[in-house]
């Protein structure tokens, strides 16, 4: 195969289209593996700062970028270069609507545009988390709207990322990629293309096996989450501490892997991936029942937190209306400044819808940015630490929370994550 051979020389050009969490650390490997790249976007802000060499996403490092210069790299709005592209990875968003069903529009809109370029001899690449079928079906069929057939004019096929926002131990490039392709000839070409950026690549018989092994491994986490954060509710009235007990499960070798509670779920995998699959069971008469109670369960614990709040208050003779509370954290996790579906924004809006007024400090977050979910909350900035407020609530696992003095402000602390420690007697978990 022609293409194969310019991938193993590192001629193929190589497009991403989408460069954030996922899309940007893809473009850095196949930069660093010497391919010449371009990275595409709607957002012209982006794309000015990557042409500048400089980074927006705080844990990644685009150094490599710049260091290898304009002639391996560049950032575009400008789509009609697809057309220049030997391989295409589209790493766009898949949100859900209002309604919890998939939103499609961005993987869509990137494909329609993409046909407009498409030419022979291309390989495409779905990486944007989805429900089994869209590559083959949905993708396939918008691409094929520009005369040109898969499998046997271009490629076609998908590799869902894997990504975890900050993780050393895991990069890029040291997790196991899966690939399925739409046809022999597809899987050869993307497998060549990933083996060189990452260790190892796990070929599967087809688009729909990739597309569901994701599902899986985020409903797996969801669902797991889902029962700690209900066995966490119990143990609360129990007064037994649920850490304490995952920490001494945790010491069996076998047949029990550790999850954690917490206010909610976050980031843009968990809280949204499993309804891509509870959507598509519909279609063949089935009702996902352990995805659908899995997301009622962790989509309640932002107002189980707020239940605590109240009672803390309550005990100190106050009441939740005209309280003043100090949120500590935006970020869905800890030492990022990903706040995608993050549950604080949950816990900032039933707070405040109940009377409260709530500030936040996040060190990674020093503004919230705009968002589709809660743009009202665009602009705020981060305050500091100190004397005036009435409740602490620790909402994100950030390291450096972990040296704060939180008994020195004299008032009750909710801590949601189990990174505050000290005087038990002020502390309330949640």
């Amino acid at each position: 195969m022609e293409l194969v051979k310019r991938i193993e020389s590192r001629d193929a050009r190589i497009g991403v289209v989408g460069l954030g969490y996922v899309g940007l650390p893809l473009v850095i490997e196949f930069v660093k593996a010497g391919f010449p790249v371009t990275g595409f976007d709607v957002d012209e802000v982006k794309v000015r700062l990557l042409d500048e060499g400089t980074g927006y996403i705080r844990h990644i490092d685009v150094a490599p970028l710049a260091e290898a210069g304009k002639d391996r790299f560049r950032a575009t709005a400008d789509f009609s270069l697809l057309e220049h592209m030997d391989c295409i990875l589209i790493c766009v968003p898949t949100p859900l609507t209002s309604n919890r069903e998939p939103d499609m529009r961005f993987v869509e809109g990137t494909a329609r545009t993409l046909a407009q370029y498409l030419r022979a001899g291309q390989l495409v690449i779905l990486e944007s988390t989805t429900y089994p079928g869209t590559t083959d079906e949905d993708v396939r069929t918008i691409l094929e709207e520009s005369g040109l057939k898969a499998g046997e004019d271009f490629y076609l096929a998908y590799s869902p990322e894997r990504e975890d926002p900050n993780n050393s131990d895991f990069s890029l490039a040291r997790v196991p990629k899966v690939v399925g392709g739409f046809t022999p000839d597809s899987l050869r070409a993307a497998v060549a293309l990933y083996n060189t950026v990452v260790g190892s690549t796990v070929p599967v018989s087809s688009t729909r096996i990739a597309e569901a092994c994701k599902l899986l491994e985020n409903i797996y986490r969801s669902v797991n989450i889902a029962l700690v954060n209900e066995l966490k509710m119990l143990f609360d009235r129990m007064d037994i501490d649920t850490w304490e007990v995952i920490e001494a499960a945790k010491t069996k070798p076998f047949g029990f892997q550790a999850f954690y509670p917490g206010p909610g779920l976050g980031g843009h995998c968990i809280p949204i991936d499993p309804f891509y699959l509870s959507w598509k069971a519909r279609e063949y008469g089935m009702s996902t029942r352990f995805i659908e109670l899995a997301g009622e369960i962790n989509t309640s614990m932002p107002d189980y937190v707020v239940s605590r709040v109240i009672t803390v208050l309550n005990e100190r003779g106050k009441a939740l209306r005209g309280s003043n509370i100090l949120l500590m954290g935006l970020a869905y996790k800890g030492n990022v400044d990903d706040d995608r579906e993050s549950p604080s924004y949950h816990l900032m809006e039933k707070l405040e819808n109940l009377g409260a007024v709530v500030r936040y400090h996040d060190p990674f977050i020093p503004e919230i940015r705009p968002s589709r979910r809660f743009p009202k909350f665009a602009g705020r900035r981060s305050v500091e630490p100190g004397p005036g407020y009435d409740l602490i609530l620790v909402a994100t696992p950030h390291d450096v929370f972990k040296t704060v003095d939180f008994a020195s402000f004299g008032v009750p602390v909710v801590d949601t994550r189990n990174i505050v420690s000290g005087d038990r007697a002020w502390l309330y978990g949640a």
